[in-house]
């Protein structure tokens, strides 16, 4: 299974290089992949899970996971007031959309999540002028020592769609809940994809 830091590794790209194809697998079902079925699935790469494993990016289980059985909607926000100090968090689309919050207002909320809309649009301005600093995480700080975040944005994309998940306070993103959101995502347009083919 994906670590917390597995994820963001995965995830962080619109377009995932092979090392986040092959992450990606390991969230494709509603249960965790055995290490043989894993390794059946990415036959054609070179990567080797016990390197993946050194790298911190994916752990061995005693025993098989089961993903996220809930809805989305029913468990997205106890899922991400984990992931702030504060319990404190909003999931928005790249553009501009609240798609769950807890602990904020709704105006709050949408105030926040059109920041992120205009934060991918400078990041991807950004990227096409050759800075690629811009395209990963970002933090707003209201103290001079910037030892604590007001707010952090942390982007990642699921199936070509783009999320901004924006924490108040400290970010807990070294915390299972996080593996756990993106698997819901990841289900949820599963999902929906089995569904529209109807």
């Amino acid at each position: 299974m994906l670590t917390p830091t597995g994820v963001l590794r995965a995830f962080l790209h619109a377009q995932p290089d092979e090392v986040g194809r092959v992450l990606q697998l390991l969230l494709a079902g509603e249960r965790a992949l055995d290490a043989q079925a894993w390794a059946e699935r990415v036959q054609s790469s070179s990567l080797d899970i016990s390197a993946l494993v050194e790298s911190g990016w994916v752990q061995r289980l005693t025993r098989p996971l089961q993903g996220p059985e809930a809805r989305l909607d029913d468990f997205l926000q106890h899922v991400i007031a984990s992931l702030s100090g504060e319990r404190r968090a909003v999931l928005a689309s790249d553009g501009g959309f609240c798609l769950g919050r807890t602990g904020v207002d709704p105006d709050e909320a949408d105030a926040l999540s059109a920041a992120a809309a205009d934060y991918s649009e400078f990041s991807a301005r950004q990227r096409r002028r050759g800075w690629a600093g811009a395209s990963a995480f970002v933090s707003f700080h209201s103290d001079v020592e910037f030892l604590l975040p007001d707010w952090s944005f942390v982007p990642f994309w699921v199936d070509g769609a783009g999320y901004w998940l924006i924490l108040a306070g400290e970010p807990l993103l070294n915390n299972p809940a996080l593996v756990e959101l993106l698997w819901g995502i990841k289900q949820a347009g599963s999902r929906f994809a089995v569904h529209a083919g109807f």
